[in-house]
């Protein structure tokens, strides 16, 4: 489908239209009720997960790059459940700030979009599972919860302390995480090639991230 076409338009307007209603049910139901709201996503993100990562083994398509859930987005699933369990601020912060943006932006300009038809196993695992991204973190804004500058050099820590370590794993694996190694594929990365040169195209992340962070 082509980036903000017809079906990438509808698309977007399903996502909106359903979160939008769930973050309305859950301001209009009991506390324990949007506990076990939170604990549903958490757990419908996992079971996605793993759902997409057993497809591709039982149907034979499975790839490193496919499987290893190193992705910011895929990463941040297991922040969710970690959140659920234990309830700390630097995950909240993180998920607000970093995670919010980066699975948006998926939603916006998704590196998807060669699918054979929007009924297939990749685009409904991608919608869904950034959607839910995205949903999360509202929740936990809408249950109360206030993000705080002080924090922003945990978020920076978690993630440069993930980037690093991937970038270079990407090279022997011969993968993409985080979109660290590769710039083609994705509209963002490919502007930042545009802009900066696919040498040092990874430079663009750090005014975007900048701006990511002081706009949230």
């Amino acid at each position: 489908f082509e980036l903000f076409g017809r079906v990438h338009l509808i698309t977007l307007a399903i996502i909106a239209g359903f979160n939008l209603w769930f973050l309305w049910f859950r301001n209009h139901s009991t506390p324990r009720s949007r506990r076990i709201f939170r604990w549903v996503i958490a757990g419908v993100l996992l079971v996605n997960e793993t759902a997409w990562h057993t497809w591709n083994i039982l149907a034979g398509t499975w790839t490193i790059q496919t499987m290893l859930p190193l992705h910011l987005c895929s990463i941040n699933v297991f922040v969710c459940l970690y959140n659920t369990l234990t309830d700390r601020s630097w995950c909240k912060e993180e998920l607000y700030a970093l995670c919010i943006p980066g699975a948006a932006l998926a939603l916006l300009c998704p590196s998807w979009r060669d699918v054979p038809g929007w009924f297939t196993l990749i685009n409904l695992h991608s919608v869904s599972i950034h959607a839910l991204l995205v949903l999360y973190p509202v929740l936990l804004v809408a249950g109360g919860y206030r993000p705080s500058v002080r924090r922003v050099p945990q978020v920076l820590a978690f993630l440069f302390g993930s980037a690093l370590p991937i970038y270079f794993l990407n090279k022997p694996l011969h993968t993409n995480f985080y979109f660290l190694n590769n710039p083609y594929g994705n509209v963002i990365t490919s502007t930042f090639t545009a802009w900066f040169g696919e040498k040092f195209y990874i430079l663009g992340f750090l005014p975007a991230i900048a701006l990511a962070l002081v706009l949230m």
